[in-house]
């Protein structure tokens, strides 16, 4: 298996949310393509969706990809309360860890702080002002 990539369902704001995690992450987008960009006799878009994100990509790391899409009105909303899958983010040191850490959970909830945990690394957990779930964790012992 070569990768295994994240993908987040957005009520309209993946643009907002992926313009949040660039800022943290840095890089540039891959790819964004907005449901307009498809819209056809065959595909039609409601006017209040054809702004909205269809795919986006933004690369974090060497191999990682995260990527998401808003969800068309006609589909139903995406339940933002629910417990969705985390986010696991391997981080290369400590100080990158509580980079990542602190500039997600900004605006979020804490779900357990970033310190020592009692698996030997160095972690913590939280939900970003989006909903979305993610763990941030440096493990010293890793060789990868």
């Amino acid at each position: 298996m070569r990768t295994i990539n994240p993908w987040i369902n957005f009520n309209g704001n993946a643009e907002e949310a992926f313009t949040f995690y660039k800022s943290v992450f840095g890089g540039e987008f891959a790819k964004i393509i907005r449901f307009k960009d498809l819209a056809s006799a065959e595909f039609p878009v409601a006017g209040n969706d054809e702004n909205k994100i269809m795919y986006i990509a933004l690369p974090i790391g060497k191999h990682n990809v995260l990527i998401a899409n808003d969800v068309p009105e006609f589909m139903g909303r995406v339940s933002e309360s629910e417990n969705r899958s985390k986010i696991l983010v391997s981080a290369e040191s400590r100080e990158e860890a509580d980079k990542i850490f602190h500039g997600l959970s900004a605006g979020g909830d804490i779900e357990g702080p970033i310190g020592d945990s009692p698996w030997g690394t160095y972690a913590g957990m939280f939900r970003d002002k989006y909903g979305i779930e993610w763990i941030v964790e440096f493990d010293p012992n890793y060789r990868g």
